[in-house]
């Protein structure tokens, strides 16, 4: 993915952890402060709410050299969703876009939505319109779950602005109050829609970001979207694959949904409720 020369998003929030002691601002101590400042000043991002206490995480957490690329990474990726829907939403939907923030964090935070750590993956909280990502999160993508590459990592970015572009068009909340009338399975069911019309939403980001991409960018997306389906995951934990458990989609429907959007370019085409077969 080429991102040399892409802008970086200034709606991009890092929150990293207080160690205990050692001085310096919210216990960081002196080289933990430097690396902070470094990460802002590279990646010009906001971090204030870390030097004044901020996103508080666990006793000990660093700051790392990894954390500043990957932040730097997502503020770029989150650059281009924002170029991306700033152009779709007023020519297919007649409408203005508002971007979300990302808080970018380390091993664990709080959100409006609870709390957020590594182990429950990236997430979009509509009740404050943030997206959460962990930065460990690419490492565990690459070497955990087989879908290494920066155009996966992408994707994963790409897929939670996506569920912000759900909760903008207001369907987000049309879905959880149609969840809470529901039993387990039908909610899974429709969750399991809402999933897959995120795919297909990141498809559309991934064809207009084509001036980007290079070559195998594509594949890298759509082997993400397949290793991150429920019956590989279930699969790959010694279970039977149990379609009414499913809350993302199989590896078929999530990679064919992205498949869909990017072939098409076209918010209509996601329609997933409207669908009669995923």
């Amino acid at each position: 993915m080429r991102l040399r020369g892409i802008r970086r998003s200034k709606n991009v929030e890092l929150r990293g952890g207080r160690g205990g002691g050692g001085g310096g601002k919210g216990g960081l101590g002196l080289v933990g402060v430097l690396a902070v400042l470094a990460i802002g000043y590279f990646t010009g991002i906001d971090v204030s709410p870390l030097l004044n206490g901020g996103g508080q995480t666990q006793q000990g957490t660093q700051v790392t050299e990894a954390d500043a690329q990957a932040t730097q990474f997502s503020a770029q990726v989150l650059a281009t969703t924002e170029d991306v829907w700033g152009n779709i939403f007023p020519d297919q939907l007649g409408r203005d876009y508002v971007p979300p923030k990302l808080v970018v964090f380390s091993n664990v935070t709080q959100s409006a939505c609870g709390g957020a750590s590594g182990a429950s993956g990236p997430f979009y909280c509509p009740a404050d319109e943030k997206a959460y990502l962990d930065t460990q999160f690419f490492n565990m993508l690459a070497q955990r779950m087989g879908a290494g590459g920066d155009f996966a990592a992408a994707y994963v970015i790409a897929h939670e602005v996506a569920h912000h572009v759900q909760n903008q068009l207001g369907i987000l909340p049309q879905v959880d109050a149609l969840r809470r009338q529901s039993s387990t399975a039908e909610a899974n069911a429709l969750t399991v829609r809402l999933e897959l019309m995120a795919d297909c939403l990141s498809g559309i980001w991934a064809k207009n970001v084509k001036g980007l991409m290079e070559r195998g960018d594509l594949d890298e997306a759509l082997n993400a979207a397949r290793k991150i389906g429920d019956d590989y995951l279930q699969k790959q934990a010694g279970r039977a694959p149990q379609p009414h458990t499913f809350t993302h989609g199989t590896s078929a429907q999530r990679s064919s949904w992205f498949q869909r959007g990017f072939d098409s370019g076209q918010v209509g085409q996601c329609d997933t409720f409207a669908a009669e077969r995923l």
